[in-house]
């Protein structure tokens, strides 16, 4: 189960992460509006989908890292280790 902290740390990058995916898609309709050939709109396309594409692994590549934070500060229960035993 997630802790409270990861809990918030994620949706504060969803949040953030949701923002920059809408800004790209703004910037990126915008270029299509002013570009004035078919190759210009193709090359905005392009670029609108390659800033949403790069939003999103931002977006999972700070979920992992809270994850990572999470388990790595997390509490343990009495006689239970994270480290594997040897035998």
């Amino acid at each position: 189960m997630h802790s409270a902290k990861e809990k918030i740390s994620d949706m504060a990058s969803t949040a953030k992460e949701k923002l920059n995916i809408s800004e790209a898609k703004a910037q990126g309709h915008a270029e299509k509006t002013m570009a004035r050939t078919s190759k210009e709109k193709k090359m905005a396309h392009e670029r609108e989908k390659s800033k949403e594409a790069q939003a999103k692994a931002n977006l999972h590549q700070s979920k992992a890292d809270h994850a990572a934070d999470a388990q790595l500060h997390g509490h343990h229960l009495p006689g239970h280790s994270t480290y594997p035993t040897r035998y």
